[in-house]
């Protein structure tokens, strides 16, 4: 009876909600890693990545395959979804970058939209759908479960939070405190200006993109292994939860983009047991990104200049 009445708070079933909660905590952190991979990478080059998903998937799916298909290491399995994040956008920020670096926001944005396509694509034809709740990735971190507050966790989920917290304020005082993040922070600001001072712009710009590369091969990992499936083309769309991440942080705060993956990750995850509302974990991103940007933006003042006589 008291733990009815100590966990039963109006009218919330605490007790039933912990295993969700602890889900949400994790899949929000792997929301805010790629938040943050995508907050860094549009300050340093002006670029939103849409392709985040994708390639996190793909190199999901090249470590399963080397896992089964092979008699490699682990650890190279493993570090080859690392690997394949970071190659695939430094090659591809060192091609197109620089042809897209003067190009509309929406141009750039759209360049990326095109590498998840291929992607997307390519995994299509290697690795058919049909055997998609087939492929499960498991971590070794996975295999390993304690007790927190009355709810059963594994490593993974924990590791997902803690890298999650600490890219986010590590990635902040690398921002403040080193030249690399002086030099991003300046391209942010003008591009053209930054050149002129001697800035070299396109090895800055390269460096973001191999920076945010890694961090969309570990959250490609994480995430794989958090969804207990490989089913590639939803690992793809889970770009636009990171997404939501950024735009909470509004494209420029990454404390506000970890909080914004870790309340999305966990909204969506305490619908999931509603019949009527699980179908609605989609549209969770969207809603929130717009009351957080509504709520920010709630004491901005329009001026609308005098036209002098």
């Amino acid at each position: 009876m008291h733990n009815v009445i100590a966990f039963t708070v109006f009218g919330v079933d605490w007790e039933f909600f912990k295993p969700y909660i602890v889900l949400g905590l994790a899949l929000g952190g792997a929301y805010a890693l790629s938040g943050v991979g995508i907050v860094v990478l549009y300050q340093a080059t002006g670029v939103l990545n849409l392709a985040f998903g994708a390639v996190g998937a793909a190199g999901a799916l090249i470590c399963y395959w080397i896992l089964n298909h092979t008699s490699w290491p682990g650890a190279v399995a493993y570090a080859s979804c690392i690997a394949f994040g970071a190659i695939c956008t430094f090659v591809y920020g060192v091609l197109l970058g620089p042809a897209f670096a003067r190009r509309d926001p929406l141009v750039k944005m759209m360049g990326t939209l095109a590498l998840a396509l291929i992607l997307l694509g390519f995994m299509a034809w290697r690795a058919p759908a049909g055997g998609a709740f087939n492929r499960v990735l498991t971590l070794p971190t996975s295999k390993h479960r304690f007790e927190l507050a009355g709810a059963v966790v594994n490593w993974t989920q924990v590791l997902t939070l803690v890298f999650a917290v600490v890219l986010t304020f590590g990635t902040a005082l690398f921002l403040r405190h080193t030249n690399l993040g002086t030099a991003y922070r300046a391209i942010a600001t003008d591009r053209e200006i930054t050149a002129t001072l001697g800035v070299p712009v396109r090895r800055v710009e390269a460096s973001a993109w191999l920076g945010s590369g890694v961090v969309c091969g570990t959250a490609g990992l994480l995430l794989a292994d958090l969804f207990t499936t490989l089913d590639y083309a939803a690992l793809t769309f889970l770009v636009i939860s990171s997404l939501a991440a950024a735009l909470i942080g509004r494209l420029r705060s990454l404390t506000a983009t970890l909080i914004g993956g870790l309340t999305v990750g966990v909204v969506q995850a305490v619908l999931t047991p509603y019949e009527s509302l699980t179908q609605y974990r989609t549209a969770a991103p969207f809603v929130l990104s717009i009351i957080a940007l509504l709520w920010m933006g709630r004491h901005r003042e329009v001026v609308f200049s005098k036209t002098a006589r």
